[in-house]
């Protein structure tokens, strides 16, 4: 019999010892009577065991084969050190970027939106702005049961006597509805007229922050020459005052449903000083159909009233799964990303990412990958039926995320696999699921407290932890998995698998400064390959106004923003 539980930490900064009901009870996950155990191969329709010997080398050499065919799909459940070494290996190691994560559906909205708005994917908001706000407005979000430990920070202020106004604009009632002085109901895909509403009577009644706009702020609209440009063209301010001018109260009304008087009761909040006012948002403006236009016009709202910058005062996405930032964003687990905010298709920094990655010159590709969607369109795909000069996948390693589950279109980009006999999909899990079940390979994996790890959440916050409990059975850490495959690759003769010193890619010095042979199971955890990879990422980090403490400082603490 096992017996497990689970309780917060009364110093930890975010939750302060506070957990959700998931979070109460998540501990009795681990021993579910199907957890994963052994690695499994299909034989028919089958799925028999195999040794962990065995699997690796399958994986191997269907790489080596054809290591142009071959693609790695992840998600924000990727610790860092898992999601450094997996991009490393793709982009430093094969020479490719056929790397993407679940961030790609989730969180394309918020990126795009801090890119074009502030040039860099950084939220400037944290949590702390929770406690300090006078009014907080949730946009199509509903963080009483989607980040209930976070909303809990809200209601304990009222429970103390505190004043805050909440402010739900949403598409219908939820329970975070219930806590709310305000609710306004609007159409869906209508809240773009909100916000232009609100920026129109900011400017009309000149409660504008006119020292703020003019010391940071400039104007800019869609270049219709080059309409993927997120930058768009310079406008100037007067140019703004007129695009905006038809987003009379009444008009927003008529678009959106939401009376003319609350849109004015908004601007009139937004153009007080006195206030301060944050901003949340997750998945309702995120995978909205215009989702980077209503990033950008509510970071706009922010910038143009100056609420921003100051404790209570941010525009703050945020994130559903532990890492989307601190792996997938910031690590750079996507196609177009190397780590520390560089792209691929910038030659300064792909040589910058080389120096840093002891790689030879010229290792990383120029090109980016596929993202999620074209990654399963080409993967389910018989090669035959593929547009001209399409590039196919052959074989597919799925880590930390169920695509067979969440992807959009699973028929055409899921389903048709499994009539595909030539196309090998690994993946890395600790129960069955939806993914799984269209399996070649299925490897056994650890769980979060089997194994060293670190997040990076969506306050900037980087967590650290160490294993507390042992995986049952053959299961084993994907950041483990993804190294032995590195290695055996080596054996076979794939010179990326070697830096530019001619050493094993993923090389790790012993106290004694011998090799240590990480790719062997028994030896994986001779040293500490977390504080390794995190350490060698750690040094992308100065590139974009961040700097990430030494890894032995988040031993120390509970949690730090960069």
């Amino acid at each position: 019999m096992y017996l497990s539980g689970s309780a917060g930490d009364l110093k930890a900064e975010v939750n302060k010892g506070l957990l959700c009901v998931k979070g109460y009870h998540v501990g009795k996950v681990l021993y579910g009577a199907d957890r994963l155990t052994r690695p499994l191969l299909r034989k028919g329709d089958r799925h028999e065991p195999i040794s962990w010997d065995e699997a690796i080398d399958l994986i191997a050499k269907k790489i080596h084969a054809a290591p142009d065919r071959f693609a790695f799909y992840g998600s924000g459940q990727w610790t860092i050190g898992e999601g450094a070494a997996a991009n490393k290996f793709m982009k430093a190691g094969l020479g490719s970027n056929q790397i993407d994560g679940n961030p790609r559906l989730c969180m394309s909205s918020a990126v795009t939106g801090f890119l074009s708005c502030y040039g860099v994917d950084e939220p400037a908001g944290c949590y702390d702005d929770l406690d300090a706000c006078n009014v907080l407005i949730m946009w199509g979000n509903n963080p009483a049961e989607m980040h209930p430990v976070l909303f809990s920070r809200v209601v304990d202020r009222r429970s103390k006597g505190e004043e805050i106004t909440l402010i739900d604009i949403g598409t219908r009632r939820t329970r975070t509805t219930e806590q709310c002085q305000h609710y306004f109901e609007f159409r869906p895909n209508s809240d773009l007229a909100i916000a232009n509403g609100i920026a129109h009577l900011l400017i009309k009644n000149g409660t504008y922050d006119k020292k703020f706009v003019e010391a940071h702020c400039n104007f800019r609209q869609l270049d219709p020459a080059q309409p993927a440009n997120m930058l768009g063209k310079p406008m100037t301010f007067e140019e703004y005052r007129a695009a905006i001018a038809e987003y009379t109260p009444e008009h927003v009304e008529k678009l959106s449903g939401v009376p003319a008087e609350s849109i004015r009761m908004l601007a009139d909040l937004f153009g007080r000083r006195d206030l301060r006012i944050t901003s949340l948002w997750c998945m309702g403006m995120n995978q909205h159909t215009r989702g980077t236009a209503i990033n950008c016009l509510v970071h706009g709202i922010h910038l143009l009233s100056g609420h921003f910058g100051r404790p209570g005062d941010a525009p703050t996405s945020l994130t559903g799964q532990p890492s989307a930032c601190g792996t997938v964003r910031e690590a750079g687990t996507l196609c177009h990303l190397l780590p520390g905010g560089r792209s691929i298709v910038n030659e300064k920094d792909r040589h910058s990412s080389e120096e840093l990655w002891n790689v030879p010159a010229g290792r990383i590709a120029p090109t980016p990958g596929y993202h999620t969607i074209a990654m399963f369109d080409a993967f389910c795909t018989p090669d035959n039926e593929l547009p001209e000069g399409g590039k196919p996948i052959d074989a597919l390693w799925v880590q930390v995320t169920n695509p067979g589950q969440t992807l959009p279109n699973l028929h055409k980009l899921f389903n048709r696999k499994e009539k595909l006999t030539d196309k090998f999909l690994i993946v890395s899990d600790v129960y069955p699921t939806a993914t799984t079940r269209l399996a070649d390979l299925i490897l056994p994996s650890a769980m979060w407290v089997e194994k060293n790890g670190m997040y990076g959440n969506s306050e900037r916050r980087t967590h650290q932890w160490f294993k507390m409990v042992d995986p049952p059975g053959e299961a084993r850490d994907d950041c483990w998995q993804t190294i032995a495959v590195a290695h055996r690759l080596l054996e076979l003769g794939h010179e990326g698998m070697k830096d530019r010193d001619g050493k094993f890619l993923f090389h790790i010095a012993d106290k004694e400064g011998k090799e240590a042979p990480i790719w062997k199971w028994e030896n994986y955890y001779d040293v500490n390959v977390d504080k390794h990879l995190f350490e060698e990422y750690r040094k992308f980090t100065t590139y974009k106004h961040k700097d990430l403490a030494p890894y032995d400082e988040y031993v120390r603490a509970r949690g730090l923003r960069w």
